[in-house]
């Protein structure tokens, strides 16, 4: 049996998607955030000694990273499933296959990395600090937003506009591996960006995912997908 040790509001939301679509039976270990510092609990090392989520055991086999457990879940169990489940991974060698693989990097690699810096430094001026150190904080969380996350983002949602436009998929016209590893980014994109919003076909492939049976019990199973700022 699968076990997907599940952080709540993290990637791992995305493993779940993915055995939903695949119908592999599993469970989840839930974990839970500290409350003040919002950082995964010290008893996940446990199971992978790098103490993050997502990681999945599967009998003796330990998978953590993200896209390497999407692709070992695919690989495995992909030809298992029906319909368009078993079809998930793209031909090598094929425009598909080139596309799915940059986006399987981008989302971790490129902009996920932004989205970060953005939770973070929106968080920062809300840490509990003397009064007069909070007019510094919030000032320079805000020149570091304005200067640097804030046009990295800006250039990232363009470029994904401009690929939905002529794609309705990541990776091309039929859902893939990809499109599970961008789900996560494309969520906090949304929730943490007032002009990824006004970014119509970023918002239409969100709604795509979200309006998917398989993603609704994700959803209904882990909970909340992205961490409020």
């Amino acid at each position: 049996m699968i076990t997907v040790h599940h952080l709540e509001t993290s990637r791992s939301q995305r493993v779940l998607w993915l055995l939903e679509e695949l119908g592999t039976p599993y469970e989840i270990k839930l974990y839970k955030r500290d409350p003040r510092t919002r950082l995964a609990p010290a008893e996940l090392k446990g199971v992978h000694p790098l103490g993050k989520s997502p990681v999945i055991t599967d009998g003796d086999i330990v998978v953590a990273e993200s896209g390497a457990i999407l692709e070992y879940l695919a690989e495995k169990y992909g030809k298992l499933a029906g319909g368009e489940a078993a079809e998930l991974l793209a031909v090598p060698g094929t425009p598909e296959h080139l596309q799915l693989r940059f986006w399987m990097h981008y989302a971790e690699g490129s902009l996920m990395n932004w989205l970060v810096m953005k939770l973070v430094f929106v968080t920062i001026p809300k840490q509990p600090m003397p009064f007069f150190v909070r007019p510094i904080a919030r000032a320079l969380c805000k020149r570091v937003q304005d200067k640097l996350i804030d046009p990295n983002l800006k250039s990232s949602m363009a470029f994904m506009e401009s690929h939905l436009s002529r794609h309705t998929w990541f990776a091309g016209e039929r859902l893939t591996l990809a499109d599970f590893q961008m789900s996560f980014a494309v969520a906090a994109m949304l929730a943490r960006s007032d002009a990824a919003r006004q970014c119509p076909r970023l918002v239409a492939y969100l709604a795509r995912i979200e309006a998917r049976p398989a993603y609704q019990r994700a959803v209904a199973k882990g909970g909340p997908v992205v961490m409020p700022a």
